[in-house]
């Protein structure tokens, strides 16, 4: 199985989440991550999911998302032509005794804290899952006491645009 990381364009319009999201549950694909948001146009959202899937069922997949009527675009996004980062909060037990070393953990990640109360530090990163993955096995020692992880959002690199054209545009 391959890890695979979709970008769809659809309609900004209630309930489309639901039906792109049950078509893969429906064919018994687990999502390992989902993100979705408004893009510079705001009558078109931007659904990044990533799923861990063999080629050629993800392929039929996605022609049966093609066919949903809100659906405007998909595209495959490969690893070594896109930008992908993830959104990790972390709170971490940071009494006086450990405050430093956790300051500098912070530091090595280029991650930055956004919260201090006496006992505690929350700390925001973005990276890529393997980047926040080693920052939260480097701060386990310390005690994690809560935290939350966005999806994975991608976008393709140079100039090129996934909604560029007059079809989307007009949606």
């Amino acid at each position: 199985m391959t890890m695979h990381t979709l970008s769809v364009l659809v309609e900004n319009k209630p309930g489309v989440l639901a039906r792109v999201s049950g078509l893969f549950s429906r064919r018994g694909f687990n999502i390992d991550s989902l993100a979705v948001g408004e893009t510079e146009n705001p009558d078109v959202s931007r659904i990044t999911i990533v799923v861990n899937a063999e080629s050629s069922p993800l392929e039929q997949v996605t022609k049966q998302l093609n066919k949903l009527v809100n659906v405007l675009k998909i595209v495959e996004l490969d690893p070594q032509v896109s930008v992908a980062r993830e959104l990790l909060l972390v709170k971490v037990r940071a009494d006086r005794a450990a405050r430093s070393q956790v300051l500098e953990t912070v530091n090595l990640f280029r991650a930055r804290v956004v919260d201090v109360a006496p006992d505690t530090l929350t700390i925001e990163a973005t990276g890529t899952p393997d980047k926040l993955d080693a920052l939260l096995r480097d701060l386990e020692p310390f005690g994690i006491k809560e935290m939350v992880q966005s999806g994975l959002v991608a976008i393709g690199r140079g100039s090129r645009s996934i909604t560029a054209g007059p079809a989307l545009r007009a949606a």
